[in-house]
């Protein structure tokens, strides 16, 4: 594994002048130098050179406090821009440009002192460090004590277990710390949801090693029921503020939907009586009057004992009214034109009636003559 370097923590920058004054070379200032360095076992570990003479002529890295050939890892020379192996090469090995030592998925024996000559015009530098590889600690486990919540009702614990200090949480991919909600425990190895909610699904934690990177636990997946929240009714045709106007003889069509888990059972009632039905949707292929009236939409979720309905009403279409049998009916237009027939009948009668009446009156006085 190549990583890049990362960042240092100031613990660590104790621990490495620690092991400075413990080898005695913490040099003087403005002498060349090696930082120590602590790394893990299969990662990527340096020692980088601190004062570097300006002019530098090569870079010579070797095992050990001694500069010898037999103890040469591998050189650098800058004018040619070349590189050179010795007998301690192992292939893992590189020196930038910058005379860094590079040692690539550093194992346990790369522990001990290493030195570094540096050839300039005027002379020679030399300066020896300790560069120390260690055991990666393993992943965190991690545990609960249920798996099976119900929103905004239940709590819930988790526990991460590791030797490790640091330790941090993450709760859907998204670090958190104590607060309303949760609690992390003094020691950071217990996280206390108050209140789980249908987001809080994905658990785990995670400890910091000592190059800074992360080692993850695995993920714990709980099962939030919650819900319905609201629940929507949507007819075919339309409603409007939960009138739905229809024709006789129509199709209607009502879908309950809601959001909720696990899936909410559906029950309905039409005008006060539950109907045999248990789907989310209600189809009535041909309109009748007895199926007009009001229907209520029962939303239950018996795991999170949330239950929500909706209603609406069916009513007969403006314009359309019933004339003799229940089930005859005609157009608006039609009742207008019979209306106004009507009256001009009535209109036409009325004119009869009265010529008849003048007719009659006007012979009865001409006979009185």
């Amino acid at each position: 594994m190549d990583f890049s370097r990362p960042r240092c923590s100031p613990w660590r920058e104790l621990v490495l002048v620690a092991s400075l004054l413990a080898c005695g070379i913490f040099q003087t200032s403005g002498q060349l130098s090696i930082i120590p360095f602590i790394g893990l076992e299969g990662y990527r570990s340096f020692l980088e050179l601190e004062n570097i003479p300006e002019d530098a002529q090569e870079y010579s890295w070797h095992r050990g406090v001694s500069d010898s050939e037999r103890n040469m890892i591998v050189s650098y020379r800058p004018p040619s821009n070349s590189w050179q192996s010795g007998p301690m090469f192992s292939g893992r090995e590189n020196v930038t440009k910058e005379g860094r030592l590079n040692i690539k998925s550093s194992m346990l024996n790369d522990t001990g002192n290493y030195t570094v000559r540096v050839d300039v015009s005027s002379g020679t530098h030399r300066a020896t460090s300790w560069l120390e590889i260690r055991e990666e600690e393993s992943n965190p486990r991690i545990s609960t004590n249920t798996t099976s919540v119900i929103e905004y009702m239940d709590p819930v614990a988790v526990f991460c277990h590791t030797n490790a200090t640091t330790i941090r949480w993450y709760v859907t991919g998204i670090q958190v710390s104590s607060n309303d909600l949760m609690t992390i425990s003094p020691d950071g190895k217990t996280l206390i949801i108050l209140k789980v909610n249908r987001y809080d699904m994905v658990l785990q934690c995670a400890l910091e090693n000592i190059l800074g990177y992360l080692q993850k636990s695995e993920q714990i997946f709980l099962t939030v029921a919650y819900g319905p929240n609201n629940v929507w009714l949507k007819t075919d045709p339309s409603n409007f503020n939960g009138i739905l106007s229809a024709e006789l003889g129509s199709k209607v069509e009502m879908k309950c939907t809601s959001t909720a888990f696990p899936e909410p059972k559906h029950r309905w009632i039409h005008n006060g009586s539950l109907l045999s039905v248990s789907e989310a949707n209600i189809t009535l292929p041909s309109l009748t009057w007895e199926q007009m009236g009001r229907y209520r939409c029962i939303v239950e979720n018996p795991v999170a004992q949330l239950t929500m309905y909706r209603d609406i009403q069916i009513q007969r279409k403006p314009g359309y009214i019933p004339v003799g049998d229940r089930d005859f009916y005609i157009s608006g237009s039609l009742v207008v034109f019979l209306i106004v027939m009507t009256v001009l009948g009535g209109v036409y009668l009325c004119g009869i009636l009265v010529y008849l009446m003048i007719s009659h009156f006007s012979k009865r006085t001409n006979q009185a003559i």
